[in-house]
């Protein structure tokens, strides 16, 4: 009896050391043929997507799907977005340590892993209470320290934990909100996809300078629309 039971330990650490290889595998390839293949350079941001395990933030059922080109549902009408566009969202705000940077739109906590992997502090705001709490449990579980989560108004950011170096919004919003600009520190970036909802929005990279804003539209995405609290 206690050799079979050794026996099937054994084997079922076998098959969790065999799912883990095959996983970061797939993580491996997942980064030189969507993301390095298209363009992304930055060092920073590809070192992190190797290392996030992108398979622990989406259900459990589409796991096996976690490292396809392709967005995915995570509940309640929300997606994880593709690699790529992760990848590129994060290689536009220049990552780096020392930074402060807030994300609007956690969703499962994916995009948030990848950018506690490189700057020093993440602070992320969902309005869906579920997923934040779920995100929040996620994180705090892989052993992301620098990880803030809040519920609330992504729209109006999160003031007193501000100015950011960068801000990711990960929703589409109607126009550049104003309350997220004056967030930004001087210099400071933020990339959001502007656009009306249920249609084509344009990827846009916006550069605080002074009490301007300059704004370029990059390539045409497709993300759920940023939602406020009424």
């Amino acid at each position: 009896m206690v050799r079979a039971f050794v026996l099937i330990a054994a084997a079922l650490a076998t098959g969790v050391g065999c799912a883990q290889e095959l996983s970061i595998e797939a993580r491996l390839r997942m980064v030189e043929e969507q993301i390095l293949a298209r363009g992304v350079q930055d060092t920073a941001t590809l070192r992190a997507m190797r290392s996030v395990p992108r398979h622990l933030f989406v259900p459990a059922q589409l796991a096996h799907r976690a490292y396809e080109d392709t967005p995915l549902p995570i509940g309640q009408d929300q997606t994880i977005s593709q690699p790529y566009i992760v990848a590129l969202m994060t290689e536009l705000i220049k990552p780096h340590r020392g930074q402060r940077v807030l994300e609007v739109g956690t969703g499962s906590g994916y995009q948030a892993a990848l950018l506690a992997e490189i700057v020093d502090s993440v602070f992320t705001i969902e309005i869906l209470p579920d997923l934040a709490r779920s995100a929040s449990e996620r994180l705090r579980d892989l052993g992301y320290c620098n990880v803030s989560v809040r519920q609330g108004d992504g729209y109006l950011g999160w003031p007193e934990r501000g100015p950011f170096d960068a801000i990711l919004v990960t929703a589409a919003a109607e126009e550049i909100p104003g309350p997220l600009v004056d967030q930004l520190k001087d210099a400071g970036l933020m990339v959001i996809p502007v656009g009306p909802p249920a249609m084509v929005q344009a990827l846009t990279l916006v550069k605080k300078q002074g009490n301007s804003v300059v704004t370029r539209s990059l390539v045409p995405v497709r993300f759920v629309p940023l939602t406020r609290t009424r």
